[in-house]
């Protein structure tokens, strides 16, 4: 049976939620507690598949593209690029996320020894994680592309592979299947969780921990037309065109319900954008979130726009200067919010 969705504890403030449109989801009603501008003035700066191969294959080609490096295998799949400052930026995403959810790798409850499947591993932090804290698992982490590291735990291991095709390894096979930040750009979701479904053993657990696109705010600070969720809501029709959902977190729930998982359970954590909240650990974590999107920004924009809007570099860059210029505004405390949904394979 499905539970509500859980907001995780924060500091209570006293201020009023703020509207926000129908389609998002509102994150709960715990508000984070805005730190004083003298207390935080130190943070803030002015700017601030049935193809299957191993990494040391020939699929270590690239695609290039406005000075971006991207995927060549099944290229065209992912909009996003996978160069070193991508590289860079999905590691402080990490970061942030263990440190915004107090070390916690995950949430479905894990037993010793476990066969583990990570979806899009990108750089395969999470993975190496997983391998230390267990030690007695087999942790094999997929993507699209070859860039993780060779050096990593002797229970871990990385493969070429596109979640989205069948997959090799038989029924029930793993004990636990995480996916982090793809559900945005998995084109059949559903077919995936079918495939989840078949190949995780009764009993087994399938996790996804995503983030939420769109900025939410407490307190009133953030303008009603604010040009971070302007560009969020841009970025949506472009991933639109390459049907993408960048939304899709706000479905997961009923799709994990739909594919046959049960004891599915929902929580939900608020994470500022900006140092600007009074709590030290989420203060830490909002500098770890405005850094991340910064960082993002033209590597987001430069493939999906360009592809699926038919903007040009110039046109782009052009406009990020205005979404740069509301990231970095001090006075709006607002807040993403990271949902991590999980359930559970029947155990008959």
């Amino acid at each position: 049976m499905s539970s509500p969705a859980k907001a995780e504890s924060l500091e209570q403030g006293g201020a009023q939620k703020s509207a926000s449109p129908a389609s998002q989801q509102d994150p709960g009603d715990n508000t984070i507690e805005a730190a004083g501008d003298d207390e935080d003035a130190g943070y803030y700066t002015d700017t601030a598949s049935t193809v299957s191969t191993s990494v040391s294959s020939s699929v270590r080609d690239y695609a290039f593209e406005n000075g971006r490096r991207y995927h060549k295998f099944r290229e065209g799949t992912y909009q996003f690029p996978n160069d070193e400052p991508e590289q860079a930026r999905e590691d402080m995403k990490h970061a942030m996320l263990v440190n915004v959810c107090d070390g916690r790798l995950h949430y479905a409850p894990l037993g010793n020894s476990q066969q583990i499947l990570d979806l899009g591993t990108g750089t395969g932090i999470w993975c190496m994680d997983m391998g230390d804290e267990y030690s007695d698992s087999t942790v094999l982490g997929i993507d699209l592309s070859p860039i993780q590291p060779i050096w990593v735990p002797p229970n871990v291991k990385f493969m070429v592979d596109d979640f989205e095709s069948p997959w090799l390894h038989g029924d029930e096979y793993f004990d636990y299947v995480h996916a982090r930040n793809v559900a945005p750009v998995t084109k059949d979701l559903p077919k995936v969780l079918s495939e989840a479904y078949r190949s995780i053993k009764p009993g087994g657990w399938i996790e996804f921990q995503e983030q939420q696109y769109h900025a939410f705010c407490d307190d009133d600070t953030m303008p009603e037309h604010y040009m971070l969720n302007e560009w969020w809501e841009n970025l949506r029709k472009a991933l639109a065109e390459f049907g993408r959902d960048l939304q899709a977190v706000l479905k997961m729930e009923q799709l994990l319900r739909d594919a046959g998982f049960v004891n599915i359970e929902e929580r939900v954590v608020k994470i500022p954008i900006g140092p600007w909240a009074k709590d030290k650990k989420l203060k830490t974590a909002g500098m770890y979130c405005r850094a991340m999107v910064e960082d993002g920004l033209e590597g987001l924009s430069l493939g999906p726009m360009s592809r699926g809007l038919g903007w040009s570099p110039e046109e782009i860059q052009v406009y990020l200067v205005g979404v740069r210029k509301a990231l970095m505004d001090r006075s709006v405390h607002a807040y993403m919010s990271y949902h991590a949904i999980y359930g559970q394979k029947p155990l008959s």
